[in-house]
C-alpha cells in the first residue's frame, strides 16, 4: 500500500465563497441541529426528571447546565483535535460520544447517573463536533462569511422548532427513556456530517514565506518589502543548517506554531470580547431552561409550553439569516460589532419584561422577540471573533470563546433554580438573565467608546498626523483599508509573486 498521505486541498489566498463551501454550510447546519437544538430540547425533560427522581429545581437544573458547561469547557479540545488531525475526525468522534451518552442516559437510575452520561459524556461529544464544524465555514468563505455563518447557525433554530414538539410527543408515547434513546440515534447523524467536511488549507496559512496579516478593519494586507526580505533571509538561514539541527528545528517550529495559534490572547480587542462572553453566557441559557417551567407555572398546558420553544426556534432562524445577510452588506460590514451589541441589548430587555407575561398569548411575543435577537447574536459570534483574530486563528479563538461560556453555563441554571426555590417565583431568575445580557453589550460599547476617544488624540511625532492606537494597530490610522477591496486584492496578488521569486 502507498505510504503517502493525501494532502489537504489548497485554495487561493482568499476562499472561493462557493462550490463545496455550501456543502460545508449544510454539514454545519446539521451539526448545530444535533448539538445546540438537542441541548435546548433537554429543558423539555426538566419536569419529567424532577417528578421521576424527586429533586428540587436547583438539583434538576444541573443536568442542563452540565451539558452546556461541558460543551463549552471542552471546546478547545475540539479545536485541538481539528487542528492536529482534521475537523472530519473531530466531528465523527464527537458524534460517537454524544450518541453513546444519550443512549446510556435512557438507562439512568438516578440523577447522578444523568450528570455523567447526559451532562459529561454527551457534552464532550457535542464539544468535539460543534467548534470544528463552525471553523470550517470560516475557512471556505470570506466575502459572504456572515451569510454563510447565519445559514449554518440557523440549524439551532429550525432544529428547536422541529424537535421541541417531536420530543414532547416522544415523551408522551414512549416516556422520557424512549425519547432519549431515539434522540441518541438521531444524534449519530453527526458522523455523517463529519464525513462531508473536506479538509482545506488556506494558502495564507501554509505560505510562511509571505505571511498576510488580517485584522478586523483592514482586511488582508500585503507585507512590506523589508519584511519579505527578512523572512526570506531567515528561511534560507534555517534551511542551510537543517541537516545538523533537524530535530531541534522541528521541536522549535512546533513550539512556535503552538504559540502562534494562541497569539490572539494578547490582543486587547479579544480580551474585551472575552469579558463580554462571560456576561453573555451567564444570561443566555436561563430562558431556555426556565421558559417551559415558567409557562407551566402560570397555567399554560404542556403542549403550548413546548410550542413556545418551537416559536422561539423558528424565529431564531430568521434572526440567523437576516442578520447574517444584512451584516454582509457593504454599508454595515464595518459595524458588525455594533449590530452584535444591539442584539444583545434587545435580548436582555426582553428578559426583563417576561415576569409581566402570564398567559400563552403574551408569552408568544416574548418567544418571537427573544428568538429573533438570540439568532442574531449567535450568528454574529463567529463573525465578530473572525473580524478580531483573523481566519487562520478562528478555530483556536472559537475554542477559547466557547471555553469562556463553560463556567457561567455550569453555574447560572442552578443559581436560577436556587432563586426560584428561595423566592417562590421566576422574577429574580429572569432579571439575572436580562441584566447579564445588557452588561455584556455595555462592556463592548464602553470599550468601543474608549478606543474611539484614543484614536481621536493625535500621536506626537507623526509627520502625517495619522492617528494610531497605543497598541500600534495599523487600522487605527485615519486612512483605513476597505473590507476585501479590489485595490487591496490586486496589491496582494501582484506583490506576492514578486517577493517570493
Amino acid at each position: 500500500m502507498s505510504q503517502e498521505k493525501r494532502k489537504p486541498r489548497t485554495v487561493d489566498v482568499l476562499p472561493s465563497d462557493g462550490g463545496w463551501g455550501w456543502v460545508i454550510v449544510a454539514g454545519c447546519f446539521m451539526v448545530t441541529i444535533c448539538t445546540r437544538a438537542v441541548t435546548r430540547c433537554i429543558s423539555i425533560f426538566f419536569v419529567e426528571f424532577q417528578m421521576h427522581f424527586g429533586h428540587d429545581y436547583s438539583g434538576t437544573a444541573w443536568i442542563h447546565s452540565l451539558v452546556d458547561c461541558t460543551t463549552m469547557l471542552c471546546a478547545p479540545l475540539g479545536s485541538f483535535i481539528g487542528n492536529r488531525f482534521s475537523c472530519r475526525v473531530a466531528v465523527i468522534l464527537g458524534g460517537l460520544l454524544a450518541s453513546t451518552g444519550l443512549v446510556l442516559s435512557s438507562l439512568a437510575t438516578s440523577l447522578e447517573f444523568l450528570y455523567l452520561s447526559l451532562g459529561v459524556l454527551t457534552g464532550v461529544g457535542f464539544a468535539l463536533s460543534y467548534t470544528p464544524a463552525i471553523s470550517m465555514v470560516g475557512a471556505y468563505f470570506s466575502e459572504r462569511k456572515a451569510l454563510a455563518f447565519g445559514i449554518a447557525m440557523s440549524g439551532s433554530g429550525i432544529g428547536t422548532f422541529i424537535l421541541a414538539p417531536v420530543v414532547q410527543l416522544l415523551i408522551d408515547y414512549y416516556s422520557w427513556r424512549g425519547a432519549l434513546l431515539i434522540l441518541g440515534g438521531f444524534v449519530s447523524n453527526l458522523c455523517v456530517c463529519g464525513a462531508l467536511l473536506r479538509p482545506i488549507v488556506l494558502k495564507e496559512d501554509e505560505d510562511e514565506a509571505c505571511p498576510l496579516a488580517r485584522d478586523s478593519e483592514c482586511g488582508f494586507k500585503a507585507p512590506t518589502e523589508k519584511e519579505v526580505l527578512q523572512t526570506k533571509m531567515d528561511s534560507e538561514r534555517c534551511s542551510s543548517s537543517s541537516s545538523s539541527f533537524s530535530s531541534c528545528s522541528v521541536s522549535s517550529l512546533s513550539c512556535f506554531q503552538s504559540l502562534q495559534e494562541y497569539s490572539f490572547l494578547l490582543m486587547p480587542d479579544f480580551l474585551v470580547l472575552a469579558g463580554s462572553f462571560l456576561f453573555l453566557a451567564n444570561g443566555c441559557s436561563l430562558p431556555f431552561v426556565y421558559l417551559v417551567p415558567y409557562a407551566l407555572d402560570v397555567g399554560v398546558s404542556h403542549h403550548q409550553a413546548a410550542f413556545l420553544m418551537s416559536i422561539l426556534g423558528i424565529v431564531d432562524i430568521i434572526g440567523n439569516i437576516t442578520f447574517g445577510w444584512l451584516t454582509d452588506r457593504r454599508w454595515l460590514k464595518r459595524h458588525r460589532k455594533l449590530c452584535y451589541m444591539f442584539a444583545l441589548g434587545m435580548e436582555g430587555l426582553c428578559c426583563l419584561f417576561i415576569p409581566l407575561l402570564r398567559t400563552f398569548a403574551l408569552l408568544v411575543p416574548f418567544s418571537v422577540l427573544y428568538g429573533y435577537f438570540d439568532g442574531a447574536y449567535v450568528a454574529l459570534i463567529p463573525v465578530v471573533t473572525s473580524d478580531v483574530v483573523g481566519t487562520s486563528q478562528l478555530s483556536s479563538a472559537l475554542g477559547v470563546a466557547y471555553f469562556l461560556h463553560a463556567i457561567p453555563y455550569l453555574l447560572s441554571p442552578p443559581i436560577g433554580g436556587w432563586l426560584v426555590d428561595t423566592t417562590g417565583s421566576y422574577t429574580a431568575t429572569f432579571f439575572l438573565s436580562g441584566f447579564s445580557l445588557i452588561a455584556s453589550s455595555l462592556l463592548l460599547f464602553t470599550a468601543a467608546v474608549v478606543r474611539r476617544c484614543h484614536q481621536r488624540q493625535p500621536r506626537h511625532g507623526d509627520a502625517n498626523g495619522a492617528q494610531a492606537s497605543p497598541t500600534g494597530d495599523p487600522c487605527c490610522k485615519s486612512k483605513q483599508a476597505d473590507f476585501y477591496s479590489p485595490k487591496n486584492k490586486d496589491m496582494m496578488i501582484t506583490n506576492t509573486p514578486a517577493t517570493t521569486s
